[in-house]
């Protein structure tokens, strides 16, 4: 064997390796309040603990974010662009207040009649989000936009 095939199959050879074609490294995945070992998501059914409890109420507040991205995003795709209202808190305590009855909201010319205890829980969960997020660090989720 000549030592040009020697250094070759030793991995010592002068001339340059054929370029490999590496993919960039994968995104981390985002990082979620919800576990990824299977006992602990056990810990919270979404569907029956939750969807199952008040799929009219989930509704509701479906709603409230379809005619709030109409509202402040119109023509985009459904989203939450924060920034664009910040006081949770208030406005929770001011749809608490006036709980039992309803918002109009007028958009392109059309009235949507939104119960201000949806819009109170839409509120809410978006605290309660943001709280989580800052807290444990956890990354943005896809339907929520930064301003900016």
């Amino acid at each position: 064997m000549k030592a040009s095939e020697l250094s070759c199959l030793m991995g010592t050879s002068s001339t340059p390796a054929p370029a490999q074609n590496k993919a960039p490294p994968a995104a981390a995945p985002p990082k979620r309040y919800l576990p990824t070992d299977s006992a602990a998501r056990k810990r919270m059914p979404m569907c029956t603990g939750l969807l199952d409890y008040c799929p009219d109420a989930l509704a509701a507040v479906a709603e409230v974010s379809w005619i709030g991205n109409e509202k402040h995003n119109p023509g985009e795709p459904l989203h939450h662009a924060r920034g664009k209202s910040s006081d949770h808190p208030d406005c929770i305590m001011r749809h608490l207040a006036e709980r039992g009855g309803f918002d109009i909201i007028v958009v392109k010319g059309v009235e949507y009649k939104i119960r201000h205890s949806a819009a109170l829980a839409w509120r809410a969960l978006i605290h309660l989000q943001e709280e989580l997020e800052q807290e444990l660090g956890l990354s943005l989720p896809r339907g929520a936009k930064e301003p900016g």
